[in-house]
């Protein structure tokens, strides 16, 4: 019986996601998490094979659990699941050590399969992904802006595109104003941009924001 272990801050989701994993005889979901927090607290005691994990949460992002779950158990296969363009984020969460990834949309087809590739090893991403994929990694590859930025920098620049002011971002966050003003700077540095109207405009246009 393959263990099943969801995490994602919508209670629909989760449900739909234990749905099509209850339809399949050898597949059982072993818990299930609606923030990273609790998901990094659960995970430390849960008995699982894989984990299905969403990007955008509340108090501890996508990308900060699955670095810390890479870090303290590399074997266990980590799929993400993001309601964003494959495009957007799979590169970034693919070099963090994720086993595959996955649009919502494409989950009630492709996630029983995907599932079943990455427990055997295997990473799971669709066709047109392993495309942009090998574009991405040819010499001549024109990668996207953001692609630029340090994870933490880009979690910097999802907050500010959301419409959070420095001082807010500080505090969820945990560091200080100063802090937060420098990753902006360097922000606008990298991508090429003058103010938080460009940046807000840019992550609309790339989905990189719900």
């Amino acid at each position: 019986m393959i263990r099943v272990f969801v995490v994602d801050d919508h209670a629909v989701v989760r449900e739909g996601l234990k749905s099509i994993i209850s339809e399949n005889p050898g597949m059982t979901v072993s818990g299930e998490a609606a923030d990273g927090n609790q998901a990094l607290q659960m995970l430390g005691q849960a008995e699982c094979d894989v984990v299905l994990l969403d990007i955008t949460m509340p108090n501890k992002s996508g990308l900060d659990v699955l670095k810390q779950l890479h870090s303290e158990t590399p074997r266990l296969p980590v799929l993400v699941l993001s309601m964003h363009p494959e495009n957007q984020f799979a590169v970034r969460v693919l070099k963090r050590g994720a086993s595959g990834y996955m649009t919502k949309e494409s989950a009630p087809v492709e996630l029983v399969g995907a599932i079943k590739k990455v427990l055997a090893g295997g990473r799971y991403v669709s066709p047109s992904l392993a495309e942009k994929l090998a574009t991405y990694l040819s010499a001549d590859g024109q990668k996207p802006p953001q692609e630029k930025l340090s994870d933490r920098e880009f979690q910097v620049l999802r907050l500010i595109a959301s419409g959070k002011i420095v001082s807010e971002i500080a505090k969820e966050l945990s560091l200080s104003v100063k802090t937060i003003s420098t990753y902006r700077s360097r922000i606008l540095e990298k991508m090429g941009m003058k103010n938080n109207a460009e940046l807000m405009h840019y992550a609309m246009q790339h989905q990189l924001v719900e």
